[in-house]
């Protein structure tokens, strides 16, 4: 293993670990402010007093006629919210699926909820419990969806974290995050929203009180709008094990995603399946199935979105769960969500992946490419074969928490739960959220002068700058621990995908696996 791997992956242990312990580092959250100022709320203080009062609780936004200004505990969450009934049954449902089938991979393994297994389960018991409940971690503005639905001008996500709080011997009490999210997302305005005045609220009135750090918390729960007309789905994210480093593997960690749609008839959340999340074995035991998504990925205007990061790939092709275990490298592996679909990759077990009979071979991807070219689309990140695999994966949900994430999470929020929270901190999101936020300001910025937002965004390794140098000599850029393109063998040429992607300014960009394109940025060492 060389010695840049090793460094990143004892970063990642390292980091996941905190998450699962509910452990406080010295990094100060403060320190990364700045680049989420105007598009995410991420203050340790103010969070404790919206989480406290009750107003944004999960709870009352469901059910702002419920009686008590208390948040509710797990078990009375689940309990006494019909919205949520379908949620627990289905993540059981995941759970039981997971552990049959490692049982059937790996038969000498155990796996069970506990340190003494060699595969150590999340404790289900929590989602039940009488001494946990779900805190306000974060507020996410993404109005860089809008994409998705114009009218509702993107989303704004409130994320929750379970924690679990007990009373100490002294009579005290104290607070552990566990290592799940709930992300309530909701849609940054319903049509019939109005302000004081009587006036629509239009998507340049949302992006001004975001970017003025105005009045965006009226905006949410709106009492101008049916309550539920706001809501659009639950996002939950699970590390549903970790597998500690033994004598047959490395340290690994799985982290399960589900997607509940909310339904205004039922007024129920429903399993539903994940944006973009490609379901590979599926597609790859289907011919007929195969056939047809490589037909309408390629089909220029497909591929046009595709490329510029703003595609939406029909629900026949999703799956309705994923599990994204980390750390997973750089290279090209059954952990990530694309492998077995591109030319060269290695034989797989299931039909349909055997690597000369991948779904997209070397010469339709370039095929492709000149097509579109000759339809005058101009592409700006798939520049090559490399750089379609690397779409493929970061497209898809896992396939994005993989990358640059704090093991399986962007944005595990704000630990206001610690003594001096304001302080010391564990840092509230990963480098990819951070490294995105210029991106995310800058459409924030259009839609407040009403102009047309542009959507598009880069691959999760390398975000878009924009043409700012705020990212500049960082780690989300170009500093150290960056990712960075390698000369390919032989040709002592970068890929065209990833040209761009050098380093600062005394740094050099390292191998850190057997990949030949993608590296990190490192001291130089002579």
């Amino acid at each position: 293993m060389s010695r840049p791997l090793r460094i990143l992956l004892a970063a990642q242990i390292f980091l996941a670990a905190v998450l699962l312990f509910g452990g406080v580092t010295s990094l100060s959250a403060a320190e990364n402010a700045p680049l989420a100022r105007g598009t995410a709320i991420t203050d340790p203080d103010l969070l404790r007093k919206l989480d406290q009062s009750d107003a944004l609780s999960i709870s009352r936004l469901l059910q702002p006629e419920r009686n008590g200004n208390v948040p509710l505990t797990s078990d009375q969450l689940f309990a006494s919210l019909p919205q949520l009934k379908d949620i627990p049954p289905a993540i059981d449902a995941e759970f039981d699926r997971y552990i049959a089938q490692h049982k059937q991979a790996s038969p000498s393994e155990t796996i069970g909820v506990g340190d003494g297994f060699d595969v150590q389960l999340f404790d289900r018991a929590n989602l039940k419990a009488a001494n946990t409940r779900f805190v306000l971690a974060g507020i996410v503005n993404r109005m860089d969806r809008a994409y998705v639905s114009e009218e509702s001008c993107g989303e704004i996500r409130l994320i929750y974290r379970l924690a679990r709080f007990e009373t100490r011997p002294d009579g005290g009490s104290s607070a552990t995050r566990l290592p799940m999210t709930f992300n309530l997302v909701m849609k940054a305005r319903d049509a019939r929203q109005v302000d004081a005045n009587g006036k629509p609220i239009t998507c340049a009135e949302v992006a001004r009180r975001w970017l003025d750090n105005g009045d965006w918390q009226g905006l949410i729960g709106s009492r101008t709008a049916p309550h539920d007309a706001m809501i659009d789905r639950i996002e939950t994210n699970i590390q549903i094990s970790i597998s500690p480093k033994s004598a047959l593997h490395d340290f690994r960690s799985d982290y399960l995603l589900k997607v509940f749609k909310y339904d205004p008839g039922s007024k129920i959340f429903v399993d539903s399946t994940l944006e973009n999340q490609i379901d590979r074995d599926r597609i790859l035991a289907d011919d007929a199935l195969r056939r047809d998504f490589k037909d309408w990925l390629l089909t220029p205007a497909n591929l046009r979105e595709f490329d510029r990061g703003t595609v939406l790939i029909p629900e026949k092709y999703l799956a309705k769960a994923a599990v994204a275990p980390t750390p997973a490298g750089f290279d090209a592996s059954a952990l990530q969500p694309e492998f077995g679909m591109m030319q060269g990759e290695a034989k797989g077990e299931g039909k349909g992946e055997d690597k000369n009979d991948p779904i997209f071979t070397d010469d339709d991807v370039v095929g492709a490419l000149k097509q579109a070219a000759a339809h005058g689309i101009s592409m700006e990140n798939i520049r090559s074969v490399a750089g379609f695999q690397r779409r493929l994966n970061d497209v898809t949900c896992s396939g994005c928490h993989q990358t640059r994430g704090i093991g399986g999470f962007h944005f595990p929020g704000v630990d206001w739960l610690a003594e001096n929270a304001s302080n010391s901190t564990i840092v509230p999101a990963s480098p990819h959220f951070f490294g995105d936020q210029l991106r995310r300001r800058d459409i924030l910025t259009a839609f407040a002068a009403g102009k047309r937002p542009d959507f598009s965004r880069g691959f999760a390794s390398r975000p878009q700058t924009r043409g700012s140098l705020e990212l500049a000599g960082t780690e989300y850029q170009d500093g150290w621990g960056a990712h960075c393109s390698l000369q390919n063998a032989g040709s002592g040429a970068t890929d065209k995908s990833f040209t761009s992607w050098t380093c600062a300014k005394g740094l050099t960009c390292q191998a850190a696996a057997a990949s030949s394109r993608i590296g990190m940025c490192f001291i130089k060492t002579r």
